[in-house]
């Protein structure tokens, strides 16, 4: 059956091989316009309107070509300066420095959950920061490691660094502008203590009022950070995560010399490519302690959770540019004598993909909504966090690498040409599952989080009070999928059944999805988010014959993909940097 929608301005013309260049990707996206209504106040919603479609009219051009450059011209190591002095640098594309200008300069991005940021007079709320994070990463991936490791370190010493080193260090990481403004990393892993923390060899000595480290990290991102938080063991400390010290380590030190430490090399990843990740040598570099001897594993651990649902985010609104460029694909080239986009398989591909990148959206902005509350307080709110941080960590990286491969495969042979966007899409996707825990060690956090907290009981019960009000043909199979999710995660903590860790995991995460969807579609009147609310459930949660032949779905996706594709709105002229 043939959709009758069709591309609304030059951007969608037919073409072998057509491109989203000149796609406003925040007017063309009513799912995050529609999620910022329920979790962003009206007046800030109202404010930050013109920030939103600036970034998203970014992406369809300047900020899409700076990324592009800067993929192509990884940065190099430089161990000395010209005249000889051991002052080691790292040189990088002079695309990603501009990249740096508008995430940290004009956006604000590591700052704007700690200070007034974009002309709105207090910190913004969570659900701004990462709908700005999820349309940054439609281009770039990488640089918001070191944004969100800038924004994560700045929330840990605050919470844990004594007044002293605050008021040294906090005035840069929240400068406005490049001049005195410090970036941050995290340095934990070691060739043999990845995801095995207690393992850490890393050795702290201590040195009157400071301390000084010993060791080498094996993977350290944005490698020539002005601060790193470093994990280490003090001598004489017991062994495992127990006995760790959380360190905040200079680049250079108060008198301006550099910190005893070296970057060996740099590393030549997959992906990321333009943001510098390398393995330090620690040579006696001094560092001082954040909070309480023995407790830098717990604080570090408050670190890893902002980054995993940074991950979780980025993984999304790599999905939602993968699903763009399918779409533009699937609209403007011929086939058959057909569009692609009114060939059956075409359409089921699509919206697998689609299915995939808006559970991640719903968690994602309900997982953000829980750390804002949480933070103001809120006991429930702390609890929920727990559960769902590891929740979109590891569903919404993992399905990235799945969408991504779709969508490179939607464009054919240009797909797999790095001229094209795709194959960058694909190789970063990859990093999204490895960052800050792989899948199996996020997986066994969700079982951990229902064994130690219960989180669960409360997620189930928040998920029931979502549907009640459904209409029963669509409340009574979710709720018992609600229940057959929360019991095969509730066997796994109590019976310690790894075997099933990501099969319960992923059980409760369509679960969560699907409710959602349903509380959306209340909220906002929103007949696509029922929709998808029926297709999760039908696609994810409930027996299927994978031999028998089904059309019962057609209807519904055809739906949602032509309320995707009404939604593209195209710009004519380009958007100024300033």
């Amino acid at each position: 059956m043939a959709m009758n929608v069709e591309p609304r301005k030059s951007g969608s013309t037919v073409s072998p091989s057509p491109e989203s260049t000149g796609l406003d990707f925040y007017a063309s996206d009513p799912s995050l316009k529609g999620l910022l209504e329920i979790y962003v106040s009206a007046a800030e919603r109202e404010h930050m309107a013109q920030h939103f479609g600036r970034l998203g009219r970014l992406v369809g051009g300047r900020l899409d070509e700076l990324a592009r450059e800067a993929d192509r011209m990884p940065p190099r190591l430089e161990p000395r300066t010209r005249l000889g002095e051991d002052r080691q640098t790292i040189v990088k594309a002079p695309a990603y420095r501009a990249m740096e200008r508008i995430a940290f300069d004009e956006l604000a991005l590591a700052a704007l959950s700690h200070r007034p940021a974009l002309g709105w007079s207090q910190p913004l709320s969570a659900a701004s920061k990462y709908a700005l994070t999820y349309l940054f990463a439609q281009s770039e991936f990488g640089l918001l490691c070191p944004v969100n490791m800038t924004d994560s370190l700045t929330r840990t010493i605050r919470r844990y660094a004594d007044h002293e080193l605050v008021t040294r260090y906090l005035p840069g990481l929240l400068a406005a502008t490049g001049d005195g403004q410090l970036q941050g990393a995290m340095f934990m892993t070691e060739r043999l203590a990845g995801s095995d923390v207690g393992a850490t060899t890393t050795r702290a000595e201590r040195c009157g009022d400071h301390w000084r480290l010993f060791g080498e990290k094996w993977f350290c991102s944005n490698a020539d950070a002005d601060l790193a938080l470093v994990l280490a063991r003090p001598d004489g400390a017991p062994g495992g995560t127990a006995g760790l010290g959380l360190f905040l380590m200079p680049r250079l030190m108060p008198s301006g010399a550099p910190n005893r430490y070296r970057i060996v090399r740099l590393k030549d990843k997959l992906g990321t490519r333009a943001m510098a990740s390398g393995e330090i040598s620690l040579e006696g570099a001094v560092a001082w302690l954040i909070g309480d001897v023995g407790a830098g594993f717990k604080q570090i651990a408050e670190m890893v959770n902002q980054s995993r649902l940074s991950n979780g985010v980025r993984s999304t609104g790599l999905m939602r540019r993968a699903v763009h460029e399918a779409l533009t694909v699937a609209l403007g080239r011929r086939a058959f004598g057909q569009r692609l986009l009114d060939l059956a398989l075409v359409r089921r591909q699509l919206i697998k993909m689609i299915l995939a990148a808006e559970a991640a959206l719903s968690v994602a902005f309900y997982s953000a909504d829980c750390l804002e509350r949480a933070d103001r307080g809120e006991a429930e709110a702390e609890t929920l966090r727990r559960i769902l941080t590891p929740l979109i960590k590891l569903r919404a990286c993992r399905d990235a690498r799945k969408v991504a491969g779709d969508a490179m495969e939607m464009r054919g042979g240009n797909g797999y040409i790095e001229e094209w966007i795709e194959p960058r899409l694909l190789r970063e996707a990859h990093l999204g599952s490895i960052w800050e825990g792989t899948s199996n060690i996020i997986a066994l956090d969700v079982v951990r989080a229902a064994s130690k907290t219960a989180a669960h009981r409360l997620l189930q019960a928040r998920l029931e009070a979502m549907i009640a009000a459904a209409p029963a043909e669509l409340a009574r199979p979710l709720s018992e999928r609600i229940g057959a999710a929360f019991a095969l995660i509730e066997h796994a903590a109590a019976a310690a059944d790894a075997r099933v860790a990501r099969q319960a995991a992923t059980g409760i995460y369509h679960a969560t999805a699907a409710a959602l969807f349903v509380h959306e579609a209340q909220r906002l009147n929103d007949g696509t988010r029922w929709d998808l609310a029926r297709l999760l459930l039908a696609h994810k949660l409930l027996p299927r014959d994978p031999l028998r032949a089904s059309a019962a779905d057609d209807a519904a996706g055809d739906r949602v993909i032509a309320a995707l594709v009404a939604a593209r709105q195209f710009w004519a002229a380009p958007v100024p940097l300033d």
